[in-house]
């Protein structure tokens, strides 16, 4: 039953309302293809750019444990997937519990009697409140212990985006870099070889080429992210770190006498003191490998079973929270085909939400066996939306079908898991920023970010910072942000600091 429906959520997604996919985006949006890519980095000429050249050479750039921030991942689904009403619930100005009209949560997937107005339709086991069937908080419930879920708090962001594009500038990773964020290996990973490490775009402003993220869906990807050669092979890690610092003290007395730059005499000196760091403490690859760890699998109290790493969606994630949440890199995008799946069925997108919110836990519950905290961040371009017929199958358990897209019922989703105590709200309403008109729309004029994709993500790396106690520093990390100042901006922060 289980091989089943993973067999179901990877069928093909052929639906009336869209012309046949001809672009690589349409095949991805409709789970025809997934994600590929190679690994990239920077190149020499770049780390010669004068300034950045001068910053690395005073450091040499040695990172240590994710530069102190706290882990940040983005879940990036792409096609357009449900987020508000029938997942977690929305409501208007009052917050998740002002109810919408009944027809307005028809609209968002729920029928009259599962709309949150009914008994026992409300979950808030996440603090944020959840439909009680949602399908992503099964999943999230499936991966996680019901300790690690009383120490999750969340917001959502009501907030309408393009439908089926890859041009929605969702991806807040290079905010997140900019503020801080960043790995003892590398500074952003993503399961996609792309400038955002997913599908929707990054925000032009906060782009900085220098630190791309590098493509990780596996573990031969996270291991492969470093390469001590021959020497460990041949000498134990300890040897190869005693001949690495003593070739390291040699060639600095040849540098002392080249007659070069400053700058590139550090840059080489440096060279050699990166590399032998890099032997002592990653001789052995094997401490980035997620199959090697215990707690993600081959014991049985693990995460995930030999058979769920055979799937890419489990692979993906086990590699990238690996290497996040252990420092190894700074934050990271997994990105998820398939989620355009209006196909005039419920049941499609039921069984495609449920392994989605499985992703999500297991990195929640990874990051509580490791003791560190984690924000999540799912969005998806655009949404859809029903049109009251329903879905009477077992997996549509009575729900309405998804007849279209509809860019209006579109919003993001913040978690955050503090390994001390659930993280607390800037005020009570805060699971909520923005709202929806009772029709089940997002208001458009509620707040900044909530017709504007480059604002939304903005105020990600405000939640951010505020985590940190440092959105005194926004307007340095984003000199031309546009969430305004005073209570504009403290309209858009929803998380007390934890760190």
């Amino acid at each position: 039953m289980r091989n089943q429906k993973l067999r179901e959520a990877d069928r093909p997604l052929r639906h009336e309302g869209h012309k046949k996919p001809v672009t690589r985006r349409d095949f991805l949006a409709r789970g025809l293809i997934a994600g590929a890519g190679i690994v990239a980095s920077p190149t020499l000429l770049g780390l010669l750019n004068a300034r950045e050249a001068s910053a690395q050479a005073l450091d040499c750039g040695i990172a240590v444990g994710g530069a102190g921030l706290i882990p940040f991942i983005g879940f990036d689904l792409a096609g357009g997937a449900n987020i508000a009403g029938s997942n977690v619930l929305v409501g208007g100005p009052g917050g998740q519990m002002d109810f919408l009209d009944d027809d307005g949560y028809m609209k968002l997937g729920l029928p009259s009697d599962m709309t949150p107005r009914q008994p026992g339709q409300i979950n808030t086991e996440l603090g944020i409140a959840f439909h009680a069937d949602s399908a992503i908080l099964a999943g999230i419930q499936s991966k996680t212990s019901a300790v690690t879920r009383s120490r999750i708090n969340g917001t959502l962001l009501c907030a309408r985006s393009d439908n089926d594009t890859g041009n929605n500038p969702h991806n807040p990773i290079y905010g997140i870099n900019k503020a801080g964020a960043n790995g003892d290996l590398v500074a952003l990973i993503g399961s996609r070889n792309s400038d955002s490490g997913g599908r929707s775009a990054a925000p032009l402003d906060m782009i900085d080429p220098t630190v791309r993220p590098t493509k990780v869906d596996s573990s031969r990807d996270a291991k492969g992210l470093v390469d001590t050669g021959k020497l460990v092979e041949l000498l134990d890690s300890q040897d190869a770190e005693s001949v690495m610092r003593t070739v390291e003290r040699l060639s600095e007395l040849k540098v002392q006498k080249l007659s070069e730059d400053v700058i590139v005499r550090d840059l080489i000196r440096c060279g050699y003191v990166q590399t032998s760091d890099l032997v002592a403490r990653y001789g052995n690859p094997d401490l980035l490998d997620p199959n090697r760890d215990l707690d993600i699998v081959g014991a049985g109290n693990s995460i995930f079973t030999s058979a769920e790493l055979n799937d890419s969606r489990f692979r993906k994630t086990a590699a990238v929270m690996k290497l996040v949440i252990e420092g190894f890199a700074g934050a990271g995008t997994i990105e998820n085909g398939g989620y355009d799946y209006h196909d005039s069925t419920r049941a499609t997108g039921e069984i495609r939400d449920f392994l989605a919110g499985q992703m999500m836990g297991a990195t929640l519950e990874f990051a509580a066996r490791r003791g560190q905290p984690l924000m999540l961040y799912l969005f998806s371009d655009g949404s859809v939306a029903s049109n009251g017929v329903l879905d009477n199958s077992a997996d549509g358990r009575g729900k309405g079908i998804w007849k279209g897209d509809n860019s209006s019922t579109a919003a993001s989703l913040i978690l955050v898991y503090d390994p001390n105590a659930r993280p607390g709200l800037t005020r009570a309403e805060a699971h909520q920023i923005g709202y929806f008109r009772p029709s089940g729309s997002v208001e458009t004029s509620a707040t900044r970010v909530a017709n504007n994709v480059p604002l939304l993500a903005e105020s990600v790396v405000l939640n951010y910072m505020a985590l940190h106690n440092d959105v005194g520093r926004f307007a340095q990390v984003l000199p031309n942000h546009g969430l305004g100042a005073g209570a504009d901006l403290d309209s858009l922060v929803a998380f007390q600091p934890i760190r």
